[in-house]
């Protein structure tokens, strides 16, 4: 096999305009007989976590172009969660279908040998992944680092704990001008929002999957390290062009299961229960994967308290030795054996590595919690399985019987909150918020909500949405089957009973199911595409299950 083989390939006179078309552009002949490299950039200016890649990218070409390669930086979307103000209509899965389905469309167009990938945020990072186990040819993502702690009142600024101050100025319970003065200065200018969300919950993923160089899932998006990260990326995609070494030789089933052991350990985001099922998937890996979530989380201890199930950020782990520590304390639970990008295993990527703070990274014998902090429901309410945060669930929660109080859309949910109408004691069951009914809707919106409203104590979550990774207390979501497939959610009444036990691992309706078939009869919901644009309408149609990773049926 020829290392560029798929750029080379013979077309007559339309490979000649190929030729042509480059050398126009200022290439020189033996540069066009070179591999051709994409490097697939997700960069942008309105999305933090994203705008520094465009520096990152030139290291990658620099290593690419040494190596004997030719590098051509070509973009795809990258939008940020946090900028687009919580819309559910194109954050997270939407957005990380499409990514996907651009990585496919220019990199097989244009018959690229290989890529590296780069991106940092909630749906950027699982949708370059999903296309890199989909296109299946050479390899390597480079994540875009954390963003440093700033500092506020001469402390550390944790901005999920100030975004709470914003619910509590709405309740009067808190000074505004602080709270404003606060909002100023709580992120740094780039990288991922630096605690346990969605953003670093992938990255670290992405390096346990064995998809990234060692250390690149805990880097500082401001530190030397992940420049040298960069081009060093560019040099082994090479390597790995010339080796043969393809994605599906590194994502595997082992690679997947390290990657939910990583998510367990770290108490990483409930979003990657929709993520890592879809980069299996898109890799022909199929089968039960929530399954294998809610065994790892059995077996599995949560060996670092990252906040929100904690109090330690991203800059504390990194000071503590890094993502390499705590795979390296993590590794019994791992397959070792697993192949990485590096050409080496993911136990010898991290055999060396130093852990210098065991009250941050901890060991198997001494951890946070013996159990994972995330968990997979069953029962009556929730047959496939629902999921929650357990970890950052407060003790006195985790075990909860209520009153169901029904909303079919998120706008309904917050009116009947803000007009008092959701109390201590119930339910709230916010649904049709799944893929199929509005396309996966972020239900975290009202969670902030409740929470500043001092109400996060004494009313539970259920839903078939989602929600941020940033997700704490009693709020239990992606319930499947979703409502608008018909799931038992569907057939919630107002003042139905629903019975939680987080160490039992149920979910309950406490409905006879003569009644639940009764209600069925008279059930019916369609899809409304009125005001709904053409794309949005054309993800209802073809996304599969939660479950499954709601990739493309």
């Amino acid at each position: 096999m020829k290392i560029n083989e798929r750029s080379d390939s013979e077309y007559g006179v339309a490979r000649e305009c190929r030729r042509g078309l480059v050398r126009g552009m200022g290439y020189t002949e033996e540069e066009f007989r070179r591999p051709i490299v994409a490097v697939v950039n997700s960069w942008n200016e309105y999305n933090p976590g994203h705008v520094h890649l465009r520096a990152l990218a030139e290291r990658v070409k620099q290593g690419v172009r040494e190596a004997g390669g030719l590098p051509f930086e070509v973009m795809t979307s990258g939008i940020c969660d946090g900028m687009v103000l919580k819309n559910p209509r194109y954050i997270e899965l939407p957005s990380r279908n499409l990514i996907a389905d651009e990585v496919e469309l220019i990199v097989e167009g244009n018959m690229f040998d290989a890529m590296v990938l780069l991106s940092t945020c909630d749906s950027i990072v699982p949708g370059h992944l999903m296309a890199a186990a989909r296109l299946d040819i050479p390899t390597v993502m480079v994540t875009g680092g954390y963003m440093p702690m700033t500092f506020v009142d001469g402390r550390s600024a944790n901005y999920i704990e100030l975004t709470d101050h914003v619910g509590r100025v709405m309740s009067g319970e808190y000074d505004r001008r602080q709270a404003e003065r606060e909002v100023s200065c709580m992120y740094a200018s780039c990288g991922a929002c630096g605690v346990m969300t969605t953003a670093n919950s992938m990255c670290l993923a992405a390096e346990a999957l064995g998809m990234t160089l060692p250390g690149n899932g805990g880097m500082s998006a401001m530190s030397p390290e992940l420049l040298q990260c960069a081009y060093r990326a560019g040099l082994q995609v090479m390597e790995l062009l010339r080796r043969g070494i393809t994605a599906r030789r590194i994502i595997t089933r082992d690679s997947v299961e390290n990657a939910i052991a990583m998510t367990m350990a770290m108490a990483g985001s409930t979003n990657l229960f929709m993520h890592l099922p879809a980069i299996a998937n898109e890799a022909g890996l199929h089968g039960k994967w929530w399954a294998v979530f809610d065994r790892a989380s059995r077996e599995v201890p949560q060996i670092v308290a990252a906040s929100p199930s904690g109090p330690w950020h991203l800059q504390d782990i990194d000071r503590a030795g890094g993502s390499r520590a705590v795979l390296k304390n993590l590794m019994p639970k791992l397959h070792g054996g697993a192949l990485t990008v590096t050409g080496r295993t993911l136990e010898e990527n991290c055999r060396d590595a130093e852990i210098y703070d065991t009250e941050i990274i901890r060991t198997l014998d001494r951890p946070v919690t013996v159990e994972g902090a995330l968990s997979v429901l069953y029962g009556s309410l929730a047959p496939d399985g629902a999921i929650i945060k357990s970890g950052a669930c407060d003790e006195t929660m985790r075990r909860f019987s209520g009153k169901a109080k029904c909303f079919d859309s998120l706008e309904a949910a917050l009116d009947a909150l803000n007009a008092g109408r959701i109390v201590a004691g119930d339910v709230a069951v916010l649904r049709y918020l799944g893929p199929k009914g509005a396309f996966g809707t972020t239900a975290y919106v009202f969670q902030k909500e409740l929470k500043g409203r001092n109400l996060a104590h004494d009313v539970a979550i259920v839903t078939d949405g989602r929600f941020s990774g940033g997700s704490s207390g009693l709020a239990i979501g992606y319930l499947s089957p979703e409502a608008a497939l018909g799931g038992p959610l569907a057939l919630v009444r107002d003042g139905d009973r629903i019975d939680i036990d987080l160490d039992a691992r149920r979910l309950d309706l406490a409905v006879p199911e003569q009644e639940l078939a009764e209600r069925r009869k008279n059930w019916q919901w369609k899809f409304n595409p009125e005001g709904i644009p053409p794309f949005l309408r054309i993800f209802c149609r073809n996304v599969g299950s939660l479950a499954n990773g709601a990739i493309w049926e």
